[in-house]
């Protein structure tokens, strides 16, 4: 389960004990049910905004993981007292995104994970914020739970902030827009209803469409609803309809693949010719030279990238054996050669199969 800062917060932008108790007493349900849970909590910046007497959230990192080195101790000891009343041992879990970047800390992670839940521990994850910077850091909890749903194989992400779900329009223009209770597949249709993010927190719905991608395509259901409604956790864990929920695919990627596709961020792209896309898609085959057309962006070797059609469509993403420079002076060519033209070959494709993922 992932909560937002404005789900925790009262009118006032402190820290809500009764916000935060409606929510614990609920997933206290869950434990005895049987049910493994892990809590991806936001708050931290905005309980160390309290301690400071901040009355406007800091606009620059530094200021911010200054805040967040105060407030993550509050969030975490508020927690702890709530959670005592059901003797629930929390447990603090802070990462950024070179923790799935790395594919050794990747499994380190899901290990540690996988672990506390064998101990009986309730995992509360949350971005380092003390240590992120720009480049490595989530910027929402949205994606980060995704992550955390996929490498621990859940089979529920319930994603609660201040909105009911997703709706053909913006509740907060006034005008009549109605709920979309279930998404099979995320479209370019479904992605332009996504709006930005509110005075509380740093996602929004369009990061929670991107979390759907990532949970869905690992095969992990996920849930929008808002943390207001009563029972919405019990509701949810039970399948029943709260909020807008977003069907896991049937097939869902390897763990390897799931780390490949989501575990970094795209560096550039790749543009191919329907032959090559038809070769991606139909045949399994790998990415080669002769069937680029253009690369965008600064990469290097190992890169994360995406391949798109001349249509701009997005048909895979995986890890580059050349970099920009080279794909722009070898595409439209035969592997053999490359080795004239670049004076070296290491791989005879631009992406092999193997780091290839499709469809995302």
């Amino acid at each position: 389960m992932k909560v937002g800062t404005s789900s925790l917060v009262s009118d006032g932008g402190s820290l809500d004990r009764e916000k935060m108790n409606s929510l614990v007493v609920q997933l206290a349900a869950l434990r005895q049910q049987g049910r493994d849970v892990i809590l991806v909590s936001s708050g931290a910046i905005r309980a160390g905004m309290e301690r400071l007497g901040l009355a406007a959230r800091p606009r620059n990192i530094p200021e911010q993981q200054a805040s967040a080195a105060i407030g993550q101790g509050y969030l975490m000891q508020t927690y702890a007292e709530l959670l005592a009343v059901y003797d629930i041992i929390p447990a603090q879990v802070l990462l950024t995104r070179d923790d799935f970047h790395d594919r050794v800390r990747y499994l380190n992670a899901r290990n540690t994970l996988y672990t506390l839940l064998r101990f009986g521990a309730l995992p509360i994850v949350n971005e380092n914020d003390t240590v992120a910077v720009d480049e490595i850091r989530f910027g929402e909890n949205d994606t980060l739970s995704a992550l955390v749903a996929a490498s621990v194989d859940a089979d529920l992400l319930l994603n609660l902030s201040d909105v009911d779900g997703l709706f053909d329009g913006d509740p907060r223009a006034g005008a009549p827009c109605r709920l979309i209770e279930e998404v099979k597949h995320i479209t370019p249709e479904i992605e332009c209803l996504a709006g930005g993010a509110g005075d509380c927190g740093s996602g929004g719905m369009k990061s929670k469409i991107e979390a759907a991608k990532i949970a869905t395509n690992s095969g992990v259901r996920l849930v929008i609803a808002n943390a207001a409604r009563p029972n919405v956790i019990l509701d949810a864990a039970e399948l029943r309809k709260v909020g807008t929920v977003f069907l896991a695919n049937k097939v869902g990627l390897t763990h390897r693949k799931r780390w490949i596709a989501f575990g970094r961020r795209v560096k550039g792209s790749i543009i191919i010719n329907e032959g090559a896309k038809r070769m991606l898609a139909e045949a399994g085959k790998s990415l080669l030279p002769v069937g680029v057309v253009e690369c965008r962006g600064s990469f290097g070797i190992g890169d994360l990238v995406e391949v798109l059609d001349e249509n701009g469509s997005e048909v895979a993403r995986g890890f580059t054996n050349y970099s920009c420079d080279e794909i722009a002076r070898i595409k439209g060519k035969r592997s053999s050669d490359i080795e004239r033209i670049l004076g070296y070959k290491d791989f005879d494709e631009v992406i092999h199969r193997d780091n290839l993922v499709l469809g995302i």
